[in-house]
This record gives C-alpha cells, sequence and structure tokens, in this order.
C-alpha cells in the first residue's frame, strides 16, 4: 500500500493471522498503533511517514526486517525484544547516537546514513553484522568495529572522516567506501586481505606510493575509486597509468573498466 495518503493503520483483525510482511511505504503515519494483532509479521516497511517515536512493536517478534527510512526519529529505541531482526534500516531520519541494539544479537545489516550521529559505538553485542551505512553523518573518525569479526561492507562517506586507523580488526571486510571524507594517506590498511572494492573519491590522497603499499597484496581487489583527489587532479593525464602501475591486477579504476 505504498504511496497513498494513509494516516494510520487499520486493518481488518481477520487478515492478522496469515500477513507476514506489511508495506506502507510512503505515506502520512505519524504513530505507530493498529498491529497489536499481527504477530506473524516478519517484515514492516513504514519508510516514508511522519513518525517520531519507535513504539508499539515489540510484540512483533518474528520480525526479521524492519524499515524506518526517511521519517523524523529522534532516538533508537523500543527493538529489545526484537530478537530475530537481520535488518534494520533508520535512514534519513534525526538519530544522533547509536544505543538501545545490543539485544539484537542476529543483526546482519544496519543502515544508518543520513542522520546526525558522531560517533560509531554500543556495537559490541552485533557480532553477525555484515553490513554498517553510516553515510552522510557527522563522523570525524572510525571507531567501535573491532568487535565485528563478521563485517564484509562498510560505507562511510560523506562525513569529516581524516584517516582510516580503527578498521585494524575487520580482517573479513570486502568492500570499504570512504568517499567523500577528509583523508590525506592510505594507511592502516594492511590487514584487510579480503577487500574487493575501495571507494576512496574525493578526499586528500596524493601518493601512488601509498597505494602500492597498502594495495599491491589484496590478491582479491578488483575496484578502486581515487577520482576527485591530487592523485587524479594533479595529473589527470597520468592518473590511471599510475594506479594500474601500482596495482597491476586491478580491473576497475572509477567507473572505467581497465583493459586486459
Amino acid at each position: 500500500m505504498r504511496q497513498n495518503q494513509i494516516s494510520r493503520i487499520d486493518f481488518p483483525s481477520n487478515i492478522a493471522e496469515t500477513l507476514t510482511e506489511l508495506d506502507l511505504y510512503d505515506n502520512l503515519i505519524s504513530h505507530i498503533k493498529g498491529l497489536e494483532d499481527f504477530q506473524n509479521l516478519t517484515s514492516l516497511d513504514l519508510s516514508f511517514n511522519k513518525i517520531k517515536h519507535i513504539k508499539n512493536v515489540s510484540h512483533l517478534k518474528k520480525l526479521t526486517e524492519l524499515f524506518f527510512v526517511q521519517n523524523k526519529i529522534t532516538r533508537i529505541e523500543g527493538l529489545d525484544e526484537l530478537t530475530l531482526i537481520k535488518n534494520l534500516e533508520l535512514g534519513a531520519n534525526k538519530i544522533r547516537e547509536i544505543e538501545n541494539l545490543e539485544k539484537l544479537a542476529a543483526l546482519e545489516e544496519l543502515w544508518l546514513g543520513k542522520n546526525k550521529i558522531v560517533e560509531m559505538k554500543n556495537l559490541d553485542n552485533l557480532s553477525n553484522l555484515r553490513i554498517i551505512s553510516i553515510q552522510s553523518n557527522r563522523l570525524t573518525k572510525i571507531s567501535g568495529l573491532s568487535a565485528l569479526p563478521n563485517l564484509e561492507e562498510l560505507y562511510l562517506s560523506h562525513n569529516a572522516i581524516t584517516d582510516l586507523s580503527g578498521l585494524e580488526s575487520n580482517e573479513t571486510l570486502r568492500v570499504l567506501d570512504f568517499s567523500n571524507n577528509q583523508v590525506s594517506h592510505l594507511e592502516h590498511l594492511s590487514s584487510l586481505k579480503n577487500l574487493e572494492e575501495l571507494w576512496g573519491s574525493n578526499n586528500k590522497l596524493a601518493s601512488f606510493e601509498e597505494v602500492e603499499r597498502e594495495l599491491k597484496d589484496k590478491e582479491k581487489l578488483e575496484t578502486v575509486y581515487f577520482e576527485g583527489n591530487p592523485l587524479q587532479m594533479n595529473a589527470p593525464a597520468l592518473y590511471r597509468n599510475k594506479v594500474r602501475l601500482a596495482l597491476p591486477n586491478i580491473k576497475q579504476i572509477d567507473a572505467t573498466f581497465v583493459r586486459v
């Protein structure tokens, strides 16, 4: 029931027992009410509404997916009993702090882009996390990830991060996106042997020697993005060849595939 003008959740109770997925994306809902009988829901999407508080969902214990993208939520709360959730999307809200997620041990994907978060913290109990997206926030450093042994994808673009320390324990990372930050040196990546994609556009990277030192040993690395850095802007005609020389096994530089 996407893109309507629904302002309150009011469904016949006789469908509650069999309904497993409910999508009310892009409506006018401001309060979560009317789901008392829908205890078999596994997926609930209330994105693009007017919700300010996460309430009245604790009884939905079978949920594995919960979407609150583009609402007016200021706090992560009311989720303690939803221990089966694997995918939680809270992007484009007004959240300032990562909190109250400790009991969501099954969580595999956490999407927090476009909020007001200044620090990555309170993630230690989420050892099953595979994907974290915290783009377009207010981060100045990478922290709080050392207890996440299964992390595969990390999206940090459009923050104010100045260096890449804090990733040393995340050896399972396949995708690292730190585009549009303020990183001036490519370093602290030596332990990331499983990297496949590195997105570092629009930073302050200037050294091809650092590119070679940090990435040449990454046998699985296929894609790098460095456009918008001094690496590319200072000598655009030579840039691609220099990256290829530093990383002879690379398959894609920025949006262009490398010809074998």
